[in-house]
């Protein structure tokens, strides 16, 4: 095999498809073969991983102060997320503080995600009024009955559609959902698209930062 050529290992192969080969040898080995399989083995091996936790069972639980340096890793894995995706400015470098987090624990409304022993995320959630969306601009909400609201939400990024299950149980709660994010957080407008959500406008934060709302509701085909 040349450089630049297509190798294909096959389906019975540890390799997850098919790949170039990046070095120039004298025609095709077993061992060159089997050095492409080694360079890809750390990806199949990440990829198993991700697909056995995945097949693990989750189950939602609230928060307790022995998970609360586990929990601040997770918020400091998101802000390199965001950074890294275009999204440096909604978290920053230190939000959510920790005396936040702390507050959330203490009052009941902090989650976890838990995948097996892991933590897979974490969020806020509690029903009742959100005084950050009773003035809403350029849209407005798709259903004004009582609901619940979800903040604060991040993933360990060790186990794919966490933030998916997270959503989906606190709608599962409540029947009508909001949630509001930043106008540059793809990923999350996505996300929140992708599970039935519905753009529904601007609102402002306290401080007056701008952030897109989205809503879930129960009747919406009503």
């Amino acid at each position: 095999m040349r450089r630049g050529e297509r190798y294909d290992a096959g389906p019975e192969s540890e390799d997850p498809g098919p790949a170039f080969c990046l070095r120039l040898c004298a025609g095709c080995s077993r061992q060159e073969n089997v050095c492409i399989v080694f360079v890809r083995k750390k990806h199949v091996r990440r990829r198993r991983n991700r697909e056995e936790k995945r097949d693990m069972e989750w189950e939602i639980q609230k928060a307790d102060m022995g998970q609360w340096e586990r929990i601040l890793e997770i918020y400091a894995h998101a802000r390199q997320f965001m950074a890294e995706h275009g999204n440096p400015h909604q978290w920053g470098a230190t939000n959510p503080p920790a005396e936040q987090v702390k507050k959330d624990i203490e009052t009941g409304d902090l989650y976890v995600c838990m995948a097996g022993e892991e933590v897979a995320a974490v969020f806020y959630f509690r029903t009742g009024e959100d005084p950050t969306y009773r003035v809403i601009e350029k849209g407005h909400w798709i259903d004004d009955a009582p609901y619940g609201v979800v903040h604060r939400i991040a993933a360990s990024g060790v186990v794919r559609g966490a933030g998916s299950f997270c959503v989906n149980w606190a709608f599962s709660r409540c029947g009508n959902l909001r949630i509001d994010t930043h106008r540059d957080n793809l990923v999350m407008q996505n996300m929140l698209k992708k599970n039935g959500f519905t753009y529904c406008g601007i609102i402002h934060l306290e401080n007056g930062d701008e952030r897109l709302a989205f809503q879930k509701t129960a009747r919406a085909g009503e």
